[in-house]
Protein backbone atom coordinates (compact mmCIF):
# COMPACT_ATOMS: atom_id res chain seq x y z
CA UNK A 1 0.00 0.00 0.00
CA UNK A 2 1.36 3.38 -0.94
CA UNK A 3 -0.20 6.61 0.14
CA UNK A 4 1.07 10.06 -0.75
CA UNK A 5 1.71 13.40 0.85
CA UNK A 6 1.89 16.39 -1.50
CA UNK A 7 3.62 19.66 -0.67
CA UNK A 8 3.23 21.96 -3.65
CA UNK A 9 4.39 25.44 -4.44
CA UNK A 10 7.10 25.93 -1.80
CA UNK A 11 8.50 29.31 -2.88
CA UNK A 12 12.15 29.97 -2.06
CA UNK A 13 14.72 32.55 -3.10
CA UNK A 14 18.13 31.06 -3.84
CA UNK A 15 21.34 31.67 -5.77
CA UNK A 16 21.52 28.71 -8.13
CA UNK A 17 22.61 28.74 -11.73
CA UNK A 18 25.44 28.53 -14.23
CA UNK A 19 25.38 32.20 -15.20
CA UNK A 20 27.46 34.29 -12.74
CA UNK A 21 24.74 36.88 -12.04
CA UNK A 22 22.41 34.11 -10.84
CA UNK A 23 24.85 33.50 -7.99
CA UNK A 24 24.92 37.18 -7.07
CA UNK A 25 21.30 38.29 -7.50
CA UNK A 26 19.46 35.02 -7.06
CA UNK A 27 15.91 34.30 -8.13
CA UNK A 28 12.67 32.69 -7.04
CA UNK A 29 12.23 28.95 -7.32
CA UNK A 30 9.22 26.78 -6.57
CA UNK A 31 9.51 23.25 -5.19
CA UNK A 32 6.92 20.48 -5.28
CA UNK A 33 7.37 17.38 -3.13
CA UNK A 34 5.52 14.08 -3.39
CA UNK A 35 6.24 11.63 -0.58
CA UNK A 36 5.19 7.99 -0.86
CA UNK A 37 4.45 6.75 2.65
CA UNK A 38 2.18 4.24 4.33
CA UNK A 39 -0.41 6.38 6.10
CA UNK A 40 -2.66 3.55 7.30
CA UNK A 41 -1.60 3.89 10.96
CA UNK A 42 -1.90 7.69 10.91
CA UNK A 43 -5.34 7.42 9.30
CA UNK A 44 -6.51 5.28 12.25
CA UNK A 45 -4.65 7.00 15.09
CA UNK A 46 -4.97 10.67 14.07
CA UNK A 47 -1.47 11.24 15.56
CA UNK A 48 1.38 13.20 13.98
CA UNK A 49 3.80 10.61 15.38
CA UNK A 50 2.39 8.09 12.87
CA UNK A 51 3.18 10.18 9.80
CA UNK A 52 5.79 12.83 8.95
CA UNK A 53 5.49 16.42 10.08
CA UNK A 54 4.92 18.60 7.01
CA UNK A 55 6.71 21.53 8.59
CA UNK A 56 9.78 19.38 9.31
CA UNK A 57 9.83 18.13 5.72
CA UNK A 58 9.60 21.73 4.49
CA UNK A 59 12.35 22.82 6.90
CA UNK A 60 14.62 20.03 5.65
CA UNK A 61 13.98 20.83 1.99
CA UNK A 62 14.47 24.56 2.60
CA UNK A 63 17.71 24.05 4.50
CA UNK A 64 19.21 21.84 1.80
CA UNK A 65 17.97 23.99 -1.10
CA UNK A 66 19.09 27.34 0.29
CA UNK A 67 22.10 26.16 2.29
CA UNK A 68 24.49 26.15 -0.65
CA UNK A 69 24.75 27.40 -4.21
CA UNK A 70 24.12 24.84 -6.93
CA UNK A 71 24.95 25.32 -10.59
CA UNK A 72 22.25 22.84 -11.60
CA UNK A 73 18.74 22.47 -10.26
CA UNK A 74 19.23 18.76 -10.98
CA UNK A 75 21.85 18.67 -8.20
CA UNK A 76 19.66 20.69 -5.86
CA UNK A 77 16.70 18.35 -6.43
CA UNK A 78 18.84 15.27 -5.85
CA UNK A 79 20.21 16.63 -2.58
CA UNK A 80 16.73 17.60 -1.35
CA UNK A 81 15.45 14.09 -2.15
CA UNK A 82 18.40 12.41 -0.42
CA UNK A 83 18.05 14.61 2.69
CA UNK A 84 14.32 13.93 3.09
CA UNK A 85 14.85 10.17 2.72
CA UNK A 86 17.70 10.27 5.25
CA UNK A 87 15.77 12.26 7.86
CA UNK A 88 12.35 10.59 7.54
CA UNK A 89 12.56 6.78 7.56
CA UNK A 90 8.79 6.44 7.09
CA UNK A 91 9.09 7.95 3.60
CA UNK A 92 9.48 5.12 1.08
CA UNK A 93 10.17 7.31 -1.95
CA UNK A 94 10.11 10.95 -2.95
CA UNK A 95 9.62 13.00 -6.06
CA UNK A 96 11.13 16.50 -6.06
CA UNK A 97 10.25 19.00 -8.77
CA UNK A 98 12.12 22.27 -8.90
CA UNK A 99 10.65 25.04 -11.05
CA UNK A 100 12.97 27.76 -12.35
CA UNK A 101 10.62 30.14 -14.16
CA UNK A 102 13.28 32.82 -14.66
CA UNK A 103 15.97 30.63 -16.19
CA UNK A 104 18.32 32.62 -18.45
CA UNK A 105 16.98 31.34 -21.76
CA UNK A 106 16.62 33.59 -24.79
CA UNK A 107 13.02 32.58 -25.42
CA UNK A 108 9.52 33.20 -24.18
CA UNK A 109 8.47 30.42 -21.81
CA UNK A 110 6.45 29.99 -18.65
CA UNK A 111 8.60 27.53 -16.73
CA UNK A 112 11.63 25.27 -16.70
CA UNK A 113 11.51 22.40 -14.24
CA UNK A 114 13.37 19.26 -13.25
CA UNK A 115 11.84 16.28 -11.48
CA UNK A 116 13.97 13.75 -9.59
CA UNK A 117 12.57 10.55 -8.10
CA UNK A 118 14.36 8.57 -5.40
CA UNK A 119 13.39 5.53 -3.37
CA UNK A 120 14.90 3.41 -0.66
Amino acid sequence: MTDRIFIKGLALHAYHGVVPYEGRVGQSFTIDLVLDIDLSTAARSDKVADTVSYDQVVATATHVFTGQKYKLIEAAAGNVADAVLAKFPRVNSIEVTIHKPHAPIAATFSDVAVTISRKR
